[in-house]
């Protein structure tokens, strides 16, 4: 199915004249790209419909809140749009377009200083992976590889492969849920994954459904077709004001997403982007959404971990209690801070990890007994 792209807030039909001139003044800080399959899950009589707080502008991203980099990923940067944060891992991007433009992006950087981080010839990128023994996983991501022809990203895909050392691949999209006729139209794709996801060695589709309403029956027939091809596929999804941040709206999309095989993988945290600050729900009310939708699912549907992507690591939000909020380095740019317990007084105004300033202790407990109490 041919969709069309619409790249104007002008283009969008439901939209009024004066609401068109007014998130124009949006649209020129912060790119918009959506298309007309994903435009149409909206229910456009709803002003607060969660698929349209997803992909179409708001005044209130214009709030002076948040930074462009918020995770510091330039830190991490060591080779042309390749990141080494953690040991095990590289990051790859490899495209700065996607399917639609999420609102609540934490790169949207890339869109608006278009080239600027992405490479296209990967030799050195991949060069420095292959003298890099310690990775064993390469996560391709943008924007949305996806986006691009298969016959495009195969190349990559192949010369990641030919490395030993690399155990896994990741493909970090929301094509599935954006334009689940990529992958159903384009038979090139499970055909690439079946030839490079092989049974030592898999690769992983890091799926991002964010309300159970894009779980359409294309989009379930799509993720089918991937699995079908030998990848697995996994969930992600932010914590998203105004989207997902009812329990019961939470607690359908674990369910629904474990129906058809796809584990939900993490929950993240909103980053404090520039222009996000509408989408935000402090980390405390996060956790006790999060916690009220597991428990109306089974323990198949309640896998993901609940994570705060920092600048320093991936921070568990491992607990509550009335004074304290517990937290845990589930993963770290320094592997010795791994698996360390960190305990703060409560901060129910708390957005990020860094909005905890009174630790409950003098020092953080040491990673062997975090380990054991996690």
């Amino acid at each position: 199915m041919k969709l069309r792209y619409l790249t104007g807030v002008d283009q969008i039909d439901a939209l009024s004249p004066e609401e068109k001139i007014l998130l124009q003044n949006v649209e020129e800080k912060f790119a918009f790209r959506s298309n007309d399959y994903y435009l149409s899950l909206i229910d456009w009589d709803d002003p607060a419909d969660p698929i349209r707080r997803i992909a179409v502008p708001d005044p209130m991203e214009l709030e002076e809140s948040g930074v462009l980099d918020p995770s510091r990923e330039s830190n991490y940067t060591v080779a042309p749009g390749l990141q080494h944060k953690y040991r095990e891992t590289a990051l790859l991007l490899v495209s700065d377009m996607c399917g639609t433009f999420c609102r609540f992006c934490f790169r949207k950087r890339l869109f608006m200083d278009r080239g600027a981080e992405v490479t296209r010839d990967v030799t050195e990128e991949i060069e420095y992976i292959r003298h890099h023994p310690e990775i064993t996983n390469v996560l391709l991501t943008g924007g949305d590889p996806l986006i691009m022809a298969t016959s495009k990203l195969e190349p990559i895909v192949a010369a990641i492969r030919g490395i030993e050392h690399v155990g896994i691949i990741r493909i970090g999209s929301k094509m599935p849920a954006f334009n689940p006729y990529r992958i159903l139209d384009d038979p090139t794709l499970p055909e690439m994954i079946r030839k490079y996801s092989t049974p030592e060695k898999r690769i992983y589709i890091m799926a991002q459904f964010n309300h159970p309403r894009e779980l359409t029956p294309q989009a379930v027939e799509a993720l089918g077709i991937l699995l079908s091809a030998g990848a697995i596929v996994v969930n992600q999804t932010p914590i998203l004001r105004g989207v997902n941040d009812d329990p019961a709206v939470l607690a359908e999309l674990f369910r629904k997403l474990s129906f058809i095989g796809v584990p939900p993988y993490y929950v993240f945290q909103c980053r404090p982007t520039l222009g996000n600050r509408m989408f935000q729900v402090p980390v405390e009310e996060s956790y006790a959404i999060i916690e009220a939708a597991k428990a109306q699912v089974s323990g198949l549907a309640k896998r993901a971990r609940f994570v705060i992507s920092h600048a320093t690591g991936k921070i568990e939000v491992a607990g509550l209690t009335d004074d304290y909020v517990f937290f845990k380095y589930h993963q770290a740019a320094d592997p010795e801070k791994i698996g360390t317990f960190m305990a703060f007084r409560r901060n129910p105004d708390a957005l990020w990890f860094d909005d905890y300033t009174e630790p409950a202790v003098d020092v953080t407990i040491p990673p062997e007994i975090g380990e054991a109490s996690g």
